[in-house]
């Protein structure tokens, strides 16, 4: 059970260390949403964190990725195309 307490001239609660661990909230900025009359929690989520480690765990894998330069230099219509 989790009480508010008294922080300054607002109000706090403390989140038990097992839920911390279970929503991997150690550290991280939170967001607070107001939904059907409670709290929702959630860590703020950043559009794209983790892309450059990502592509980079990729590459290191895989190396980089060949171009198809035999297709770049295609016309996009053929002669058949032009006579209609």
């Amino acid at each position: 059970m989790v009480h508010l307490v008294k922080i300054g001239n607002s109000q706090g609660i403390r989140i038990p260390k097992p839920f911390i661990e279970q929503t991997d909230l150690e550290g991280k900025e939170l967001t607070l949403e107001v939904v059907n009359g409670g709290i929702f929690i959630a860590p703020k989520q950043v559009p794209r964190a983790g892309w450059p480690d990502a592509i980079a765990a990729t590459l290191a894998s895989k190396g980089p990725e060949a171009l198809d330069n035999e297709w770049l230099d295609a016309a996009l219509i053929s002669g058949d195309a032009l006579e209609w």
